[in-house]
């Protein structure tokens, strides 16, 4: 047997070890959110934060992730409430078809955690091989840019209530 935790909620999975993390989210798990591309880590579309950072399920072997905190786009919304990168993308109007969406929310909230701050060349650097077939990264850049001051505004609000 094997334990994930994904979403903060622990799963036991027997596997067969082979198995790559992509394929259990989706075909084990429903979790459909995490996008099926190239599978040859090219494009990013199935990006997910393990332990804080940006991987890519598709060459992960689910196996060697054992135990490991797994967050996949499912899990950023609370409820009904967006996340801030969620609202941002919206309102920023950087959704397109919405094929490449996840992964760049993803890979936008692990550098948006380690650094909260972040100037346009680290946007840039961080989402860096995340491909949009649409071409709108302007409205991406721009949206996690957004995101950055609401999450900001958010944290100054939470400290000026405790």
């Amino acid at each position: 047997m094997t334990t994930l935790i994904i979403n903060k909620k622990q799963y036991q999975l027997e596997l067969k070890g082979h198995e790559t993390l992509l394929e259990v989210l989706r075909d084990h798990l429903g979790l459909t959110g995490t996008k099926t591309s190239c599978q040859d880590a090219e494009c990013c579309a199935c990006t997910v934060i393990i332990n804080g950072k940006a991987v890519l399920a598709c060459i992960t072997l689910a196996c060697d992730v054992e135990g490991a905190e797994i967050l996949t786009i499912e899990g950023l919304a609370r409820g009904d409430e967006l996340h801030p990168l969620q609202t941002a993308f919206l309102e920023k109007g950087a959704v397109q078809c919405g094929f490449c969406t996840p992964g760049m929310i993803m890979a936008s909230k692990a550098l948006l955690d380690r650094n909260p701050q972040p100037d346009q060349q680290q946007i840039r650097d961080a989402l860096d091989g995340n491909l949009c077939r649409c071409a709108g990264y302007s409205k991406i850049f721009e949206a996690v840019s957004y995101a950055a001051e609401l999450m900001r505004g958010a944290q100054k609000g939470k400290e000026a209530h405790d």
